[in-house]
């Protein structure tokens, strides 16, 4: 009986050491609170990255776009001026035969 008497009295003391132990869940809460505080930061953050980097490939987009065209204008211009080149010679050859013509007669 004695000893049925002391793991009663054990078991009683071990329950209250849990009860006491489980009333400390504050500083745990507060931490559950900061990680979701975190959580929503970070989210926030990783929204305006993307957000960012978005606004950076469409700005990438348009460089491109603008860079095709002025290659574009710039292979005109490269043709005009060789149409110019091969015109510029062809009447520098009917230049040079005139005054071959006429210090030949």
């Amino acid at each position: 009986m004695k000893c049925a008497s002391v793991v009663k009295a054990a078991a009683a003391v071990v329950a209250i050491i849990g009860l006491a132990g489980c009333q400390d869940l504050k500083p745990l809460q507060a931490d559950v609170a900061s990680l979701k505080d975190q959580v929503a930061k970070l989210t926030s953050d990783t929204a305006s990255a993307k957000s960012a980097a978005d606004a950076a490939n469409s700005a990438a987009s348009s460089a491109s776009q603008t860079a095709s065209g002025a290659q574009s204008t710039a292979n005109q211009a490269l043709a005009a001026a060789h149409a110019s080149q091969s015109c510029c010679d062809a009447t520098n050859e009917k230049i040079d035969r005139m005054f071959k013509r006429s210090v030949s007669k």
